[in-house]
């Protein structure tokens, strides 16, 4: 069998490799810098700060919405529910509902949720151990600025 290259316009080129079973494995690879790139498209949902922090709760057990929304500081009603629809959408995050009075929601981090539990925490653990000399930076940067400008 031949290997077969599809492009979906626009953003991905997916070859179709055959696997030995007559089966075509895929090997998407797009172009992660442009915009339409479905890389890129996910990367921008799962990296941003309101995602991590979701993920790294979820990720020690489940949570109903308003524990979610006392735990991380911040986070607006409204954001928490964009970002908890856009998780559960893309397969990280399960939405649980318990036909109680009132209704319960319950969130748990899905399986494939959970293979992005070890980045997550990689960054939360970069954060931590380098938020000094982060902070030295910025302080050094803010003083040359000030230096510059007067």
């Amino acid at each position: 069998m031949q290997e077969r290259t599809d492009s979906i316009p626009g953003h991905l080129t997916v070859t179709l490799a055959p696997r030995g079973d007559g089966r075509r494995a895929h090997d998407r690879r797009g172009n992660a810098y442009a915009a339409e790139c479905p890389t890129r498209q996910l990367l921008d949902r799962i990296a941003d700060k309101w995602s991590v922090l979701i993920l790294l709760l979820l990720g020690e057990g489940d949570l109903r919405f308003s524990e979610l929304k006392r735990r991380i500081g911040g986070i607006s009603q409204k954001m928490l529910s964009q970002t908890l629809r856009s998780l559960e959408r893309d397969g990280l995050v399960l939405r649980a509902v318990e036909p109680t009075v009132p209704v319960t929601v319950t969130y748990s981090i899905a399986p494939l949720g959970r293979g992005l539990m070890a980045a997550c925490r990689s960054m939360l653990e970069w954060a931590e151990t380098c938020m000094v000399e982060v902070a030295a930076a910025q302080r050094a940067y803010d003083l040359r600025r000030e230096t510059a400008e007067s």
